[in-house]
């Protein structure tokens, strides 16, 4: 249905805030709510600000707003606008990573608490990590692949697309312990256990996990005395040349597929095939905290 654009109730977040200048921020929270009949008001107001945490901002101008404040109060005039769909176009591009940690957590929060699906727009893999549930790949204007994102990220055919630097698997895990001694919390998903540097969230909490293929070695006869914390046995399920003389290993891990890069002349030596029990080593430093995002659901 062709709808003219004031009909079609659509809520938009641009890059930056947008605000208008001469209303207060209570005044710019209620300017599309004032323009909705009471009757179609789903969102209430004190529900969104105490969702966005700026119940002490209303009475500002945002001229003495910082980027965060004004994203956020863009976010919260999207929101009771009562839209039928939520637009966010790269909401956190202009930002610095201080200001796009601290607006990460209410963005995760809003298409539950409003039961509001939301379109998001994003080139950063740490947002797509902790947002987005089904991911569509873009390219020159078409979608060339839609699916959840542990699978559309975990394929190294999609690579182009995904970025290379960005190659390797996604997995859901649960925190399963810390270790304060070391600095170091453990995941639990369908291969077994992973050590990563510690993150601040409770035992229990479902996340999403992002292992980089060129984080990950393999050996064929078990690892002793080695520094690497986490070794998981695997069967090598496919061996592809992949681009500038390296080799793209897929490895089954328990039911969990893990990526692995290494070089042509690593495979020379090793002859991979499919079917070989091997190990797949990883690095508990190089899985950064930006590569473990909170997700519902463990593995």
């Amino acid at each position: 249905m062709d709808l003219p654009p004031e009909n079609r109730r659509l809520g938009y977040v641009f890059q930056e805030g947008r605000l208008f200048p001469h209303l207060s921020v209570g005044g710019n929270l209620t300017f599309g709510m004032n323009r909705l009949p009471a009757a179609e008001r789903r969102i209430g107001f004190e529900s969104v600000v105490e969702v966005l945490g700026i119940s002490h901002l209303l009475d500002r101008r945002p001229a003495k707003l910082s980027g965060g404040e004004k994203q956020r109060v863009a976010i919260g005039r999207a929101l009771l606008a009562s839209p039928r769909i939520l637009l966010m176009d790269e909401p956190l591009a202009a930002l610095d990573s201080a200001r796009k940690a601290e607006l990460l957590p209410f963005i995760g929060r809003l298409s539950r608490q409003f039961s509001i699906p939301i379109l998001y727009v994003s080139h950063s893999m740490d947002e797509v990590l902790r947002l987005a549930d089904t991911l569509v790949l873009m390219d020159d204007g078409q979608a060339k692949a839609v699916g959840a994102v542990e699978d559309l990220l975990s394929r190294p055919d999609l690579r182009p697309l995904t970025g290379r630097y960005e190659a390797g698997a996604v997995i859901r895990a649960t925190v399963a312990g810390h270790d304060a001694t070391y600095g170091v919390t453990r995941l639990a998903f369908a291969g077994g256990e992973l050590q990563v540097a510690k993150v601040d969230l409770p035992v229990g909490t479902g996340v999403r996990l992002r292992i980089h293929a060129r984080d990950v070695a393999i050996a064929i006869d078990p690892p002793s005395r080695i520094s690497m914390r986490n070794v998981l046995p695997a069967v090598v399920k496919s061996v592809q040349q992949g681009e500038d003389w390296l080799v793209d290993v897929m490895l089954a891990c328990g039911g969990t597929d893990i990526w692995a890069q290494i070089t042509a002349g690593a495979q020379a030596h090793l002859s991979l095939r499919p079917g070989m029990h091997v190990h797949a080593m990883v690095k508990a430093a190089t899985i950064a905290r930006g590569d473990v995002a909170e997700k519902d659901g463990g593995p």
